[in-house]
């Protein structure tokens, strides 16, 4: 399981480059798949554009405002407790 933040940033920046070098999503979903635990998206177009129940890992699909810093952050209490409760084939949703 990925456990510090250096860890999950250096993940998060190589999905994001394959991202920009023309991956489409269904590909990096299968990736995301490959290289972390849980997927935690902030996208809702996502969510109704693929079927996150489909993925092996837990899915907690945060619904922010915007995907701002400042409007997610408030979430980030919930999305910790809600973690170790999270299972593959199911897509958790933390709010406002």
């Amino acid at each position: 399981m990925i456990r510090d933040s250096r860890t999950i940033w250096s993940a998060t920046k190589s999905l994001l480059y394959r991202a920009e070098a023309g991956i489409k999503n269904g590909d990096l979903l299968a990736l995301a798949e490959k290289e972390f635990d849980v997927f935690v998206p902030v996208d809702r177009k996502l969510a109704l554009q693929q079927d996150l129940k489909k993925l092996r890992i837990p899915v907690i699909l945060i619904r922010a405002r915007t995907n701002r810093v400042e409007d997610i952050r408030p979430l980030a209490a919930e999305l910790l407790e809600r973690l170790p409760g999270a299972v593959a084939g199911e897509v958790t949703i933390v709010d406002t």
